[in-house]
């Protein structure tokens, strides 16, 4: 008898277990209308193709073939909704934002990885979080950092001349602008020196950064089976398991995670040592007691109890800041760069107007930004090469996605809104909207900063789309948009303004592949793994 009910009780969780893992191959939605590439793996569905390094190749065929609505297949069987259309995108982000969590799990990937930080916490957290950042990263704010940007940019450009030579040279540029906008972050965002250029490398902290996200697209089908593990299991105990791991990219994962981790506890104990030592003493430190994590300590003093950030909190959004700074714009920078490599005619118009413009000394804030051709330059560029391509959103119960414009079901149906499913997955493709021919022509897909010195399209207008930046889904939109996405314009300007003034950029021989990951990184020749950038700089005579 007992023996009988064990058997039972087993048969009953074996049931049970192949039914959770399996149902979603023996159920049907009303997603299974919607059009969608077929699935290469019955287990894994279309992950290995949205993992693969060319993914970006992928998903600009997915929005060619499927349009900007299309339903793609998870592991085992579960229906991934893929969205580029903008008022759907409003309507996820902006309208009905609370319908659309970020994951409905105890946890994930990023928060095991990075902690309680800006890109990992959702509802009152993390509108406390923005709330207490947001006036760091004003404009004015930004007008009195200007200086900081500067006097990195222009030890950038000399310790770049050394190394050239009279005869110009090889650099890995890529190289040299994540040591840049580490340094820029460290010493506008946390007071911090991260690189004094003379070396040929930075501290492990810049190399843990750099290989993050390289790193995690490496090892997606363990990262993807977190949400589903946080609800057994704490962050702490997933991360020891990490470290642990058969696998050693994951270990590797978790050792990133670790270095980045204790580096921000002793830089935020130093901080705070320093504030205990009172303004007079912050004057003199880097950054002038000006930098983001100086004033973000001081609000938090004075903040309420309800507003506070935990010590947990600071670490981790110290850890979430320089990684999704650094990371985005310095392969944005090195997009940049590569493009006017490979178009000289538009990198010497660019020289010629930072030039006439500087006159051989640094442009205020309010003077830089209003460059016309290089503000072209960089909206066409990040239009054209979003460094994050999507973001992914979860419905939390059924709803319906309104859309642009109608698009036609399998079943021959006219949809103007589809029908979304709770517990879908949603990845809001930011790249297919920037470059929709229906929103912006059919040159969409060239590399044209020249749209951006007249009239934009009427679509492009009449389509309200959700961005934050430039009629772009590049820095996201709503509530959860990137926080220093003016902070990285200014990055990228000042560097552009400074280089471009002193050194000309050309191709090598050696191809150059961009290559898919949590953001887009650039490779020279077979190691794909390795983010790195050749290109030949000669001195501007």
């Amino acid at each position: 008898m007992v023996d009988a009910f064990f058997v039972g009780a087993i048969a009953a969780t074996t049931i049970l277990a192949l039914w959770y893992t399996f149902q979603a191959y023996l159920t049907r939605s009303p997603l299974d209308n919607l059009p969608g590439p077929p699935a290469p793996s019955f287990l894994l569905g279309n992950v290995p193709e949205i993992t693969n390094r060319d993914s970006w190749k992928w998903w600009k065929d997915l929005v060619e073939t499927y349009g900007p609505v299309s339903k793609l297949q998870g592991m085992f069987g579960a229906r991934v909704l893929h969205v580029s259309d903008p008022k759907a995108m409003y309507s996820v982000l902006i309208k009905d934002v609370e319908l659309y969590p970020k994951n409905d799990a105890p946890s994930d990937d990023m928060h095991v990885l990075l902690g309680p930080g800006l890109l990992t916490t959702e509802g009152a957290q993390n509108r406390k979080q923005r709330k207490l950042m947001n006036p760091v990263f004003s404009v004015a704010h930004l007008r009195n950092m200007t200086h900081i940007f500067y006097g990195i940019a222009h030890k950038l450009q000399r310790a770049m001349d050394a190394r050239v030579g009279k005869n110009g040279g090889v650099l890995d540029v890529n190289g040299w602008m994540g040591r840049t906008t580490l340094e820029m972050l460290g010493q506008a965002g946390l007071g911090y020196s991260f690189d004094n250029f003379e070396e040929d490398s930075t501290d492990s902290y810049g190399e843990s950064l750099k290989m993050f996200f390289p790193v995690l697209s490496s090892i997606v089908l363990v990262t993807l089976n977190i949400p589903a593990l946080s609800y057994i299991l704490p962050d702490w105990l997933i991360k020891r398991i990490m470290k642990t791991f058969p696998q050693a990219e994951v270990r590797r994962m978790a050792a990133i995670s670790d270095t980045m981790e204790r580096r921000s506890m002793e830089i935020i104990s130093e901080k705070k040592h320093a504030l205990l030592k009172g303004n007079d003493a912050l004057i003199h430190q880097i950054g002038e007691g000006k930098d983001i994590m100086s004033l973000l300590l001081k609000a938090n003093m004075v903040a309420s109890d309800g507003e506070k950030h935990t010590d947990e909190e600071l670490v981790a959004q110290m850890s979430t800041f320089i990684l999704a700074g650094m990371d985005t714009t310095s392969n944005a920078l090195s997009r940049i760069l590569h493009v006017l490599a490979q178009n000289p005619t538009a990198q010497d118009k660019l020289r010629a107007e930072i030039t006439e413009a500087c006159g051989g000394e640094d442009l205020p804030y309010d003077d830089l930004v209003k460059l016309p051709y290089l503000e072209a330059v960089c909206r066409e560029t990040l239009r054209l090469h979003a460094p994050v391509q999507f973001v992914k959103r979860l419905a939390a119960k059924d709803t319906m996605l309104p859309l642009l414009k109608p698009i036609r079901s399998l079943d021959g149906s006219v949809l103007s809104e589809v029908p979304v499913p709770k517990g879908t997955i949603m990845l809001l493709h930011f790249t297919g909207c920037n470059t929709s021919r229906d929103l912006w022509g059919d040159d969409a897909e060239e590399w044209k900063p020249e749209r951006w010195l007249g009239k934009l399209p009427q679509a492009v207008d009449d389509a309200r789309i959700p961005g934050v930046y430039s009629s772009l889904m590049t820095f996201s939109g709503g509530g959860r948009a990137c926080i220093g996405f003016k902070f990285s314009q200014l990055e990228m300007k000042v560097v552009l303004a400074v280089l471009l003034s002193a050194f000309k950029f050309e191709t090598t021989e050696e191809p150059i592949t961009w290559n898919s990951s949590g953001v887009l990184y650039p490779a020279t020749g077979d190691d794909r793994a390795k983010p790195q950038m050749l290109l030949k700089m000669t001195r501007v005579a």
